[in-house]
Order: structure tokens, then C-alpha cells, then sequence
């Protein structure tokens, strides 16, 4: 695997690869790779002749300076999982090659950007905006590769391609959990022991809430996840939200296949997860 740190550097890589007309897949992360990252990765490896996959905390996606000094950095043992997942390339820039000069673009990223994660943390699509289009300005991907964890996140993506008329596929993959059930997130490594400990409710709650959502108006299941959740020590809901799977806009009824976006503060610890409603009446 080969570790390219400069913009240009990565340009040429990818130019050449387009030039012999193989595909190329990206898999943009922030680092402190985990096993959902690297689910990933191994799907991008699948679909994909060459693969790259980017390290970078995005300070313009943090509109909590505290948040961005305490995301985790591991980029040795990164590097490692990655050469052991036969990736092309990692892709690990400073600021100053992402950014050498401040990034003033704003992005019509449209409703699905106006609801939960979108006033709760002011700026932070837009960020994901700005690095996003600029991964993909600089690796060229065929098909790009987001983890559904970040379902909004996915939409606002999505949107900016449409938008700023990006000729790349993008590909969600599934939520990948522990075994008890919490969504991998590097934010996890945060939690003290007591908080791992009943983390994994947000998940077996709202699971629960699918099955038994029959008969059941949306209102009343969100509000029963709700007050499910905040009664578990150490937790507290943000927002908890069922949205259309497309638009991210809240629903009144099961008919499109909703789905439920949470937001939970675990101590200090912000934990994001989502789950799929489906036929239900």
C-alpha cells in the first residue's frame, strides 16, 4: 500500500489508473478506523480495480472545538488495517493541502440538510460538503462509499452530487454493530464502562419499537423510544425523529418506509443510529 500525503501526488496516482480505464473506489473516513470502515473498504476492494481510502479530521465539519480536539487519531494502526485490506492507497493529508486557503464555498444542499443533524450542529453539512467535493475532485472515484450510520449524512451527499454534477456513483453499506448490538463509531472508545455497558439500549429499544409499531401512530412510537431512552442512567435524547428514507423530512404514517434517525448523548459521548420502519399499519 502506498501512503500519498500531497494532493498532487494522489492526482497523478488516480489519472493514471482512469488513463488504463480501470475503476476506481474511495472510501472517505476521519480515521480511528473501525470494522465498519472496514466493511467499507472490503466492499469497495470487491467493486473496485484500485481503491483508495482517506484519512482526515475535517475542522470545518466540527462546530464543536472540543469535539474536533478529542476525535480519536490513530493513524499508525490505521495505515496497518488498511496494507492487511490490500488498499491502493491511503490518502492522509495535513490542513494545509486540504485547505491551503480558507474553503468559503456555501452548498444548496436543499431540505434534506434542514432537519435534525442540520440546526442541531450549524455548518456541519456544509463542511462535510466542502471535503467531500474535494475528495472527490482530487481521487476521481467511480463509486464512492458511506456507511449508513450517517443516513442524513448519505442524502446531503447526495444532494451536493446532483448539484455540483459529480459523475460518481455513491454507495451506501449497512450499519455495522457489535455484538450486543451498538453501531461501531470511533466516538465508542470515549465511553467509560458503565456508559458501554447500557449504550447498546439505543439500538435494542428502537428495535423493539419496529416490532411493535403495528397499530401504533409514528407520533406514538417516537415518543415511546423517547421516553425509553432518557429513563436508561447516563442517557439523554437529542432528537429522535421518523423521517421519509429520501427527503429526511418527519412523516405521519408507515406508507414509505420510514425511517427512525437518533441522536443520544451517553454521558459527554454523542451517538448517532438509525433503523429502518417497514411494513407496518
Amino acid at each position: 500500500m502506498e501512503i500519498i500525503k500531497t494532493v498532487g501526488q494522489l492526482k497523478e496516482r488516480v489519472a493514471t489508473q482512469r488513463v488504463a480505464g480501470r475503476t476506481v473506489g474511495l472510501v472517505p473516513t476521519m480515521g480511528a478506523l473501525h470494522d465498519g470502515h472496514m466493511s467499507l473498504v472490503e466492499r469497495a476492494r470487491r467493486e473496485n480495480d484500485f481503491v483508495v481510502v482517506s484519512i482526515f479530521v475535517n475542522p470545518t465539519q466540527f462546530n464543536n472545538a472540543a469535539d474536533l480536539a478529542t476525535y480519536p487519531r490513530t493513524e499508525d494502526a490505521d495505515c496497518n488495517r488498511l496494507s492487511r485490506a490490500g488498499v491502493d492507497v491511503a490518502f492522509i493529508p495535513g490542513v494545509e493541502d486540504m485547505y491551503p486557503e480558507p474553503d468559503n464555498r456555501q452548498f444548496d444542499l436543499g431540505e434534506v440538510a434542514a432537519v435534525m443533524e442540520g440546526p442541531m450542529r450549524p455548518g456541519h453539512f456544509n463542511g462535510v460538503a466542502q471535503v467531500v467535493s474535494k475528495l472527490f475532485m482530487f481521487a476521481q472515484p467511480t463509486r464512492a462509499y458511506f456507511g449508513e450510520k450517517d443516513f442524513q449524512q448519505i442524502a446531503v451527499i447526495r444532494r451536493m452530487v446532483e448539484t455540483e454534477g459529480f459523475d460518481i456513483e455513491i454507495v451506501d453499506c449497512p450499519i455495522k454493530r457489535a455484538d450486543d448490538g451498538l453501531a461501531l463509531s470511533s466516538r465508542n472508545v470515549r465511553l467509560t464502562a458503565a456508559q458501554r455497558a447500557v449504550a447498546p439500549m439505543i439500538h435494542k429499544i428502537m428495535a423493539e419499537s419496529v416490532a411493535n409499531a403495528t397499530g401504533k401512530s409514528v407520533s406514538q412510537v417516537r415518543k415511546e423510544v423517547v421516553d425509553s431512552i432518557n429513563a436508561v442512567p447516563e442517557m439523554k435524547v437529542e432528537y429522535y425523529e421518523i423521517v421519509h428514507p429520501l427527503t429526511m423530512q418527519p412523516v405521519d404514517d408507515w406508507s414509505d418506509g420510514p425511517v427512525g434517525c437518533i441522536t443520544v448523548y451517553c454521558g459527554d459521548v454523542r451517538l448517532i443510529d438509525n433503523i429502518k420502519y417497514t411494513q407496518q399499519a
